[in-house]
């Protein structure tokens, strides 16, 4: 969404800037200059600093500032008068493993909290107790600093229950927008010819992949699964194969053949047994009008609307997956219909230039909030380009900052953490 955000503003003329760090630096330091790193980064300050009085952007949009940015971003951004916004793609301002998600179910044991000691107990970040000591600290010493409420103008949130989540969590509600993920091209309505169900994502635990698996079990008859992602439940998976003829598991797809499969499918399978914060293959499946069967579970009950663009089920529950599958395929006018509605959501909420006019209105209302503010330092400009006059309608330039490799679709291997 970094690359994809970035180029949509480009393309419509704005002035984009790029800040990118990547994790790869993580080998070239210490532990201890990585830990120092994550908390407050001198050299973010320095570099954005002399970026900022460069270009003199209006607003720097942050995507993710974990591990090597650090929140030293924002106020490098604010103490020179310039608006700052930071999307939170996953849960790691509330919970230190970025997921909400331990021991196969939800976990909110840290939501909330100034020091997450339950993550530390459990090692949740990446299984390590001393990696997660790091994140942990880091995150108590900028909600103690007031850094989360004050230094943030605006956050931006991909679905209103992960809004509610970071709410309740003690984020400011005034400053938190919903803005869903997008699809920067349209992939155009497959047929849905193929005799298979598809599902399509990281093959790990909070996927749901387990119940999957044992839902596909208690299928009657020749009803297929093609299985595409990669992940530590790849021997689960296999042998499932082995076990059952109807499964079949592809591995990794590039996003062509991704968006192949899936616009053949009679359907998408997201049986997610976690807080998912969005689903991107949802939309991509309804940009191809294939309808979705997915658990009642974060975002995904959002997403899909149960008998209008798919079915949602019950987390966890293969006996409810399994039922609604069926249902699903014993209608084919009803499933028709699903199609088309599935792509109709996808053209009035998920194009480029639907999320374009919604990241503008956020811009818009940063670089208001910015003007009230005195700037620090010498004086520059508030608007750049007459990017800001509403006069001419132009919204203000981004800055974009800092890198996450792209992801065209939930087969990378993605669990949320850098």
């Amino acid at each position: 969404m970094f690359e994809a955000e970035a180029d949509l503003l480009a393309s419509r003329g704005h002035q984009v800037v790029r800040f990118e760090r990547h994790n790869h630096e993580l080998k070239q330091i210490g532990k201890l200059a990585a830990f120092k790193a994550a908390h407050w980064n001198e050299a973010t300050v320095r570099d954005l600093t002399a970026l900022i009085e460069a270009e003199r952007p209006d607003v720097m949009h942050c995507t993710n500032t974990f591990p090597l940015i650090s929140p030293s971003a924002y106020h490098a951004a604010r103490r020179l008068g310039v608006g700052v916004v930071q999307t939170l793609h996953n849960y790691r301002l509330i919970c230190p493993s970025a997921q909400l998600f331990r021991d196969g179910k939800v976990c909110r044991d840290c939501a909330g909290r100034t020091l997450a000691w339950p993550a530390l107990v459990h090692g949740c970040y990446r299984g390590d107790r001393a990696a997660t000591a790091a994140v942990v600290s880091m995150l108590a010493y900028h909600r103690a600093a007031g850094t989360w409420s004050s230094e943030v103008d605006r956050y931006i949130v991909l679905s209103a229950p992960a809004r509610e989540e970071f709410v309740a969590a003690g984020l400011p509600a005034d400053k938190i927008t919903v803005k869903p993920n997008f699809l920067a091209a349209d992939p155009g309505p497959g047929k849905g010819v193929g005799n298979y169900a598809v599902f399509v994502g990281r093959l790990a635990e909070e996927k749901g992949v387990r119940t999957l698996l044992d839902a596909w079990r208690r299928l009657p008859g020749d009803v297929n699964l093609k299985i595409a992602g990669q992940g530590p439940l790849e021997e689960l998976v296999s042998d499932a194969c082995r076990e059952d003829r109807r499964i079949s598991w592809l591995g990794h797809l590039s996003a062509p053949e991704t968006y192949e499969l899936i616009g053949q499918a009679q359907m998408l399978v997201v049986p997610s047994v976690w807080m998912e914060p969005f689903g991107l293959t949802v939309i991509e499946a309804f940009g191809k009008g294939t309808p979705v069967v997915a658990s009642r579970a974060g975002a995904l009950a959002e997403l899909v609307v149960d008998g209008i663009t798919g079915r949602l089920v019950r987390p966890g529950d293969p006996d409810d997956l399994a039922q609604a599958v069926q249902r699903m395929l014993v209608d084919p006018a009803a499933l028709k219909r699903m199609r088309e509605r599935a792509r109709a959501e996808f053209e009035v909420r998920f194009t480029g230039e639907t999320n374009y006019r919604q990241l503008l209105g956020i811009y818009r209302s940063v670089a208001v909030r910015k003007q009230e503010r005195p700037t620090v330092g010498r004086t520059r400009r508030m608007v750049k380009s007459g990017a800001a006059d509403p006069a001419n309608g132009l919204p203000p330039a981004g800055l974009q900052c800092p890198y996450q490799p792209p992801r065209s679709h939930e087969n990378a291997q993605d669990t949320g953490n850098p």
